[in-house]
């Protein structure tokens, strides 16, 4: 059974800072691309950071230079390291992974709750 587990949510303070983790069970964690999403109320679900196929990284353009997305394939875990949190920043983060050989295999975790607000 895959299991996608988020954590490191929570409240802080515009600012602050947050890391979350995602750690995967029941897949061969090096061979899915992986990403975090989030939704905020009333909106679209949007890709926040991501790995490609290549290796690289993407991020949405409004995180670029506060988020750092990394992994560790000997843990099976994925994380996002948010800097500078801003208000607008509040959402449910989703973890997302996408296997390099079967891009229609993908599975999401359940979400974890961040909230920027003072």
């Amino acid at each position: 059974q895959v299991q996608l587990v988020e954590s490191g949510g929570g409240l802080v303070q515009p600012g602050g800072s947050l890391r979350l983790s995602c750690v995967s069970s029941g897949i061969i964690f090096s061979n899915y691309l992986m990403g975090w999403y989030r939704q905020a109320p009333g909106k679209h679900r949007e890709l926040v950071a991501g790995f490609t196929s290549s290796g690289s990284t993407n991020y949405a353009d409004s995180v670029k230079d506060r988020f750092t997305i990394s992994r560790d394939n000997a843990k099976n875990t994925m994380y996002l390291q948010m800097n500078n949190l801003k208000p607008e920043d509040t959402a449910v983060y989703f973890c997302y992974a996408r296997s390099r050989y079967r891009p229609t295999t993908n599975y999401w975790g359940q979400g974890t709750q961040v909230t920027v607000s003072s």
